[in-house]
């Protein structure tokens, strides 16, 4: 166990700084990863309790939207992916945000018919999708969970009304975001009197939302979906001083969590399964993977130039397929099947030149379906995110992401949590020239389309091998590739696999994470043909793996998150 002196989440509501921990962890009976130390602690005081990977999921979760509020909480949503170890079963979980009843495609239109600016459009209500989160955790509660619903609460209750140290990540976030003291129950609650940044070891408590966190452990899902509640949050998106937005209370009483099949593929001799659509989380990382199958990436140094080209050209050609064909299977149709058809992806896989970068890649000629042809269409996706894993006792697994989109969401504040800014993941364009319209453009009752993938992968025989994940907009599908990779491949252990410097494509420049040993590569990439950036890369990488001796857990070291286990 990696854990100081089995201290638990009573002892760290006392301390006066968040506790310095190894991030990766090694296990004989259950483990969390998730991003924060206080949020894993409450994972693992569920699981000693007796509790599932869903009930650890669920406690860990809610503490999440108290110290860590600029990346995930109550006013955003979450996709799930589970693992039923008795039955071998493994489903998806969406808890993503909806437009509401009154969004049209031309919603984040300029008065002069072009798409409005980004960040322009984020901050203020019209941004603001009606929340999944905890219509999604009681689902899979209902379904999986042991412990009393209520009782997965107490740590978060404790944690807000007592008050949380602050973080030297969430002063830094505060400091940075230009836009969160536009409102004033936001500048409130993470500003002085005097307009300065809350600071890194100082106290801050939240009644408001210890309260809501006590209305939802004894009145269920509905006391935030319907009520004085559900009322609260379409008034503050209704008449927000900036953008008000077409939120309704009708959207917050219809939502409706919705589970999934997962898509899953095989690589090499092993199965992938991750979110489908409306994630094209899942579907670019399987795509990635077939395409990198006929190459023996195992002879490669992870960090060699060979490895970065072959992960960036696979890559380009799945986020060109991305921005084409996926969106939300219940407005769109959406070609799951074709897009991972192995005869499909041997002739996209057969387009990548070892010797040379093919440069922009264009999405791949698919049957036609149902008459429907779409404009290929991107939306930036802000990287503010949180990812946690969770194995327990009996072999069950959870891997969940959760996110209010952009840093601190769309800056407004409701009851203590913070509203998201999830439907500016749209296009903002609805349609092309030639009045093709893109797959992921608003509309009523739409989920926008996501990048998230949690994933599961199994061996041949079925047995669990990893649950992984992280936060980082567009950018989630390459940071699991590669630690997918480094695993599989590589044998490296998940520490060390979290561990390998950033490279990634999304279909135009190569990234490079700067300061790493990556920048010696620039040169040489170059004359492969690639356009190279040079740029921190933050991520937030959680992952279990199961091997021969137990559990083994990692964590990002580019945040506080670890691995905690017995």
């Amino acid at each position: 166990m990696r854990f100081v002196c089995g201290v638990g989440v009573a002892a760290l509501i006392g301390l006066t700084a968040a506790p310095v921990l190894a991030q990766s962890a090694k296990a004989a009976k259950h483990m969390i990863a998730a991003a924060d130390p206080r949020a894993a602690a409450a994972g693992l005081e569920m699981l000693r309790a007796g509790g599932g990977a869903v009930d650890a999921a669920v406690a860990a979760v809610l503490v999440l939207a108290v110290v860590e509020p600029q990346s995930s909480g109550l006013g955003g949503g979450a996709f799930l992916l589970h693992f039923d170890a008795k039955s071998g079963t493994t489903l998806a979980y969406d808890g993503r945000e909806t437009a509401p009843a009154a969004a049209t495609p031309d919603m984040f239109l300029g008065p002069d018919g072009k798409p409005r600016p980004f960040m322009e459009a984020v901050v203020g209500g019209l941004a603001v999708g009606t929340p999944g989160l905890v219509r999604m955790l009681e689902r899979a509660h209902r379904d999986h969970g042991r412990l009393p619903w209520g009782r997965l609460f107490v740590p978060a209750v404790q944690l807000a009304g007592a008050g949380f140290i602050v973080s030297p990540r969430l002063e830094s976030s505060i400091a940075q975001d230009r836009a969160l003291a536009t409102f004033a129950e936001t500048r409130q609650y993470f500003f002085t009197p005097d307009g300065v940044p809350r600071r890194a070891g100082s106290r801050l408590s939240n009644q408001p939302i210890a309260d809501v966190f006590a209305a939802l452990a004894r009145d269920g899902a509905d006391a935030f979906y319907r009520g004085t509640i559900a009322a609260d949050i379409v008034g503050a998106v209704t008449t927000a001083p900036r953008n008000p937005g077409r939120l309704a209370y009708a959207d917050l009483a219809g939502y409706e969590a919705r589970v999934r099949e997962p898509v899953c593929g095989p690589y090499r001799r092993y199965r992938v399964c991750s979110m489908p659509p409306p994630s094209s989380g899942g579907v670019a990382l399987l795509q990635t993977l077939a395409l990198l199958e006929r190459f023996e990436l195992r002879r490669l140094r992870p960090t060699s130039a060979e490895a970065v080209h072959l992960m960036a050209e696979a890559s380009r050609l799945a986020f060109a397929d991305r921005a084409r064909y996926l969106g939300d299977p219940e407005h769109v149709a959406v070609p799951v099947a074709d897009l991972l058809d192995p005869a499909y992806l041997r002739g996209r896989g057969a387009l990548i030149d070892p010797g040379r970068s093919r440069g922009r890649a264009i999405a791949g000629t698919l049957p036609e379906r149902r008459g429907e042809r779409f404009v290929p269409a991107e939306a930036a996706e802000i990287p503010a995110t949180s990812h946690l894993a969770v194995i327990d006792a009996e072999g069950n697994a959870v891997s969940l992401t959760a996110s209010i989109e952009g840093p601190f969401g769309a800056k407004l504040m409701v009851r203590g949590f913070l509203l998201n800014n999830q439907l500016t993941d749209f296009a903002f364009a609805p349609e092309g020239e030639d009045g093709r319209r893109a797959a992921n453009a608003p509309a009523p009752g739409k989920r926008p389309l996501s990048s998230m993938a949690p994933t599961l992968v199994f061996d041949e025989s079925g047995r669990l091998r990893l649950a992984v994940g992280s936060q980082g907009g567009s950018r989630i599908i390459g940071f699991v590739a590669k630690m997918t990779v480094g695993v599989l491949d590589w044998d490296l252990d998940i520490q060390s696999a979290i561990d390998l410097p950033h490279y990634l494509n999304r279909n135009g420049a190569t990234e490079l994470e700067a300061d790493t040993p990556l920048v010696p590569l620039k040169s040489a990439l170059e004359a492969l043909g690639h356009e190279i950036q040079l740029q921190p890369i933050n991520s937030g990488q959680q992952g279990l793996a199961i091997t021969a001796s137990g559990i083994e857990g990692g964590a990002d070291r580019r945040r506080e998150g670890v691995a905690l286990g017995d």
